[in-house]
């Protein structure tokens, strides 16, 4: 009964995504009284797909920046050589979200200049910690008998990292990517202000023009988009690590 309650919760969300993406027209009847003196409730100065798909890349794009310097990250303070860095390396994930997104825009855009680098950036600096500190748990909860029993069949450091250690920490290195990512998802649409291409166009349209249809309109797209790449991203998580003989949780 649970299965199929989530799997018609997903088709539900996914055809409302759809809905509101490709044919957003079918909605006026319940966006139209959210507006007023007769002001259009449907946002049509940019494609939406086309907007969702550029949200899209910016999430992409910083999260595979952020994944793979927070899991070496992660990795090297675990390891004897580096043991002595992990505060220093955490106070440094820390300070990505210390600094409030927009402060790091204005600082960004001194240098690189409007549009999708600084929000690049900000996004960046947004996911190392989610990433990072799952890495540091999931490698450091390693039953120490299992890895006495790894160097016992004689495997390598290298061996043991990959064949024993990162498995293990799979479950937990997945959900600190799951966080971040919809960290990023919600973030990201402060890019627009900074000229970035991004569905927060459609809330800073609905702003400045006091169009409440266009605000819930680009937030029920954000808001959808989280949470069934959150949901996708749980599925690829169960299927990896029943493959590797795990359970996540």
């Amino acid at each position: 009964m649970k299965l199929l309650a989530a799997n018609l919760f997903r088709l539900l969300a996914l055809a409302l995504l759809l809905v509101m993406l490709f044919k957003p027209e079918w909605l006026t009847p319940v966006l139209a009284p959210l507006t007023k003196f007769g002001a259009s409730p449907i946002y049509t100065q940019n494609s939406l797909p086309s907007l969702a798909l550029s949200h899209l890349e910016l999430i992409l794009i910083s999260i595979a920046a952020s994944g793979i310097l927070a899991v070496l990250g992660g990795i090297f303070v675990t390891r004897p050589a580096g043991a002595d860095f992990l505060p220093l390396s955490r106070a440094i994930a820390n300070a990505g979200q210390t600094f409030p997104p927009v402060a790091v825009l204005a600082l960004a855009i001194s240098t690189t200049g409007f549009g999708a680098v600084p929000t690049l950036i900000a996004l960046f600096l947004y996911a190392l910690l989610p990433i990072f500190e799952n890495t540091v748990a999931g490698l450091q909860q390693v039953p120490a008998t299992v890895l006495d029993a790894a160097d016992g069949m004689g495997m390598n450091g290298w061996q043991r990292l990959f064949r024993v250690e990162l498995p293990l920490a799979l479950p937990l290195i997945i959900e600190g990517l799951k966080i971040a990512t919809v960290i990023n998802i919600g973030t990201a649409t402060i890019g627009s202000t900074v000229a970035a291409k991004a569905l927060g166009e459609v809330i800073i349209a609905g702003l400045v023009n006091d169009n409440t249809a266009f605000i819930l309109q680009g937030g029920l797209i954000v808001g959808l988009m989280a949470v069934l790449i959150y949901d996708g991203m749980e599925m690829i998580e169960r299927s990896v690590t029943s493959k590797i003989g795990l359970q996540s949780d």
